[in-house]
């Protein structure tokens, strides 16, 4: 090759008031911030070699392509940024033009050489990484730093629209809205089926707002950290960018998503929050508080994990309080990374079981979410009769309250009346009767569902 060796090229942090020339800045209309726009190969912020290693790579693993379709596999357009790394790949004897499927070189066939597939394999030695180009290490920062939700405005107005069909006291939202308005941790607990997962997933879609611009993946010292996630985030409806300058297109290395809820249980670990390394592809995988930067992160059945709780919370001592998580690459080598999360802790156990005081003094909210009383019972009660249409009846409520509940010492939970309802449609369904509020039908479901110990 006649170009020097070298990789996909870290850059420095840039001085917003001495712009490199060969970056675009990124695009701002009112308060929303957009991938910066391409105008060359040099806007990318990849060297060619890198490039012409990720083309070779692609090629190697489908076959001939046309100019469209490696386009497409790298997520770069052709025209100004693929097509100099493609004449590059010709003019090596790396590729060879096989066909052609229409007009111009985009459309032109192109099959990687004996030489080429050397170069491929040398290539994947370093990573197997095959998919769209990375952005660099400080784009990723620059974007995150931009779309950062410094400061929520929740009213108690919007929290009681939110919870519409949850039967909630104005007592739990005023401890509720001043825990969203922080922005930074909040710890639920309390008694298991009364709704903490709901309120907080409820709470999460509230904040939440406008989408944002994530990367696919991007680069560090020659790393590739993949952070786009299809079953953690929810790609947007609208992938539309404002009508930019006349010879320059859209960055498709980006894509845009609503802004993460991301929520983990039992399975986490302490490893499971450091980058994923796959040791025989060479590639690395971003943790969950990293795909939920800009969002919120929902740490269910705290302490249920395989992991000491006070591990977990040493864990987020330092992101709580600076603001910015250190990840580990397999060298060795630490990288920061904006901490631009909301965090909630979930648990069905007494804190004092899990932490000392010390450690829950470091989250700033800590929410009981209690049983229901027998008011709020009742009323989601007749709530849930409507939704499965099942008739309400004040003395087959009363009936249950009085024999399954008062009598065998147990206490509410406010997800019982959708549970007891679900139990007596499914036996009289089977009975071949109407569900109704009937001492038999109650009965039925409650010893089916409720268990005596």
């Amino acid at each position: 090759m006649t170009d020097q060796p070298g990789r996909i090229k870290s850059l420095r942090p840039r001085d917003p008031q001495n712009q490199s020339p060969s970056q675009s800045p990124s695009m701002r209309k009112g308060n929303l911030w957009y991938p910066p726009p391409l105008r060359s190969l040099e806007d990318t912020g990849l060297s060619k070699l890198a490039l012409a290693d990720l083309v070779l790579k692609v090629l190697y693993s489908s076959g001939d392509l046309t100019g469209h379709q490696i386009s497409d596999a790298v997520h770069l357009p052709y025209t100004g940024v693929l097509d100099k790394v493609v004449e590059f790949l010709k003019r090596e004897k790396l590729v060879d033009i096989v066909g052609s499927g229409g007009i111009g070189e985009a459309s032109y066939r192109y099959m990687i050489t004996s030489m080429g597939i050397d170069k491929a394999l040398e290539a994947m030695r370093k990573t197997q990484y095959v998919g769209p180009a990375p952005v660099p290490y400080n784009d990723y920062l620059d974007a995150m730093r931009a779309q950062n939700r410094e400061k929520i405005n929740v009213h108690q107005a919007d929290l009681r629209r939110v919870m519409t069909d949850l039967v909630i006291s104005d007592e739990m939202l005023s401890r509720i809205g001043p825990a969203v308005n922080s922005g930074t941790s909040i710890f639920l607990y309390g008694p298991p089926g009364n709704g903490k997962t709901t309120i907080a997933e409820k709470v999460g879609r509230m904040i939440l707002g406008d989408d944002m611009w994530i990367p696919y993946a991007f680069e560090v010292d020659g790393s590739i950290i993949q952070l786009f996630d299809s079953v953690n985030h929810e790609i947007s409806d609208d992938q539309s960018i404002p009508k930019q300058e006349t010879g320059t297109v859209p960055d498709p290395r980006w894509i845009k998503i609503r802004r993460p809820m991301i929520m983990v249980g039992g399975e986490l670990t302490i490893a499971g929050l450091d980058l994923v390394f796959d040791e025989m592809a060479n590639i690395y995988e971003a943790p969950f508080q990293v795909k939920a930067n800009g969002g919120m992160f929902l740490i269910d059945d705290f302490g249920r994990q395989q992991v000491r709780p006070v591990d977990l919370l040493n864990r987020w001592i330092v992101p709580l309080e600076k603001g910015v998580d250190f990840l580990t690459l397999a060298n060795g080598r630490k990288i920061e990374v904006p901490f631009q999360v909301m965090i909630v802790f979930s648990t069905n156990m007494d804190p004092k079981d899990l932490v000392d005081d010390a450690f829950l003094r470091r989250i700033r909210y800590k929410i009981e979410v209690g049983n229901p009383t027998f008011e709020q019972y009742r009323d989601l009660f007749k709530i849930m009769c409507k939704v499965k249409g099942v008739p309400y009846d004040e003395q087959g409520l009363a009936y249950l309250l009085r024999e399954w509940y008062i009598n065998a010492d147990r206490d509410l939970r406010f997800v019982h009346p959708r549970d007891l309802l679900t139990q007596l449609i499914d036996i009289a369904n089977y009975l071949d009767v109407p569900p109704r509020l009937t001492k038999d039908l109650i009965d039925r479901a409650a010893a089916s569902y409720f268990v005596e110990l």
